[in-house]
Parts: structure tokens; sequence; C-alpha cells
């Protein structure tokens, strides 16, 4: 079994905090670190709950990859929503006006993290929802 070692990062993006050694998410930390299990987890983050549960799948490229836009677009909404806690609970609850009212944990299931880093650009330049 991969062992992460914790890396805190101060400042710095939220994601290198769950990365292991090998620069692959660790996760079994994200879920400890969001309190939750590995099921909840792979809702979450829109993966079949086995594929967190292998290491071989865990670790494959379009895990990672799903892994990778969950929590890039969670620390880039943390400072503002007051913790990861609550970013988290930004990601999966907050409809999103400009995308009909849908979540950010939605969208990045159905391959659409651009368009919500895109948004969260927008609004951080002043724009409108």
């Amino acid at each position: 079994m991969v062992q992460a070692e914790k890396v805190h990062v101060d400042g710095g993006p939220l994601i290198l905090s769950y990365m292991d050694k090998g620069g692959k998410i660790a996760v079994q930390q994200v879920a400890d670190g969001f309190g939750m299990s590995k099921t909840q987890l792979a809702e979450t983050a829109g993966l079949a709950r086995e594929t967190l549960y292998r290491l071989e799948r865990s670790r494959g490229t379009k895990t990672q990859n799903r892994l990778r836009e969950m929590l890039e677009i969670i620390s880039r909404v943390t400072d503002w929503a007051g913790g990861k806690e609550q970013a988290m609970a930004w990601y999966r609850a907050q409809p999103l006006p400009a995308f009909g009212g849908r979540t950010a944990e939605a969208l990045v299931k159905d391959g659409k993290a651009a368009a919500v880093r895109d948004y969260l650009d927008h609004m951080a330049l002043g724009g409108f929802a």
C-alpha cells in the first residue's frame, strides 16, 4: 500500500497537501481530510465506488484527473468559503446561476471542470454570475 507523506503547504494550492511523493493524489488522505469514506469521495468525484478501493485504478489517469479537477476547484474557493470543509459544501450543494442552477460537483462529473474554472476566474475578476 502506498503511504502518502502529508505535506503542509501554507498559502499553496490545497491539492499539493494531498499528493504523495510520486505526484499522485492519495485517495485515503483526501477522504480523511474531508471526513468522508472512499465511497462518499467516489460519489462526490463521479467515480465508481470500486475505483477508489483498488490501488491500480485509484492511481489511473482518469481517476487522478477527476480528483485533481475536484481539488483544484475546491482550492480556488477555500479562502472565500471560509475553509476547505465549507468549500467542499459549496462544491457539492451551491447552485451556480450561470449553469442553470447546476452545482460544481455536477459539472465536474459531466466533464465540465474547465467551464467551472473559467466561471470562478470570471467571478474573481468582478464578473457577475
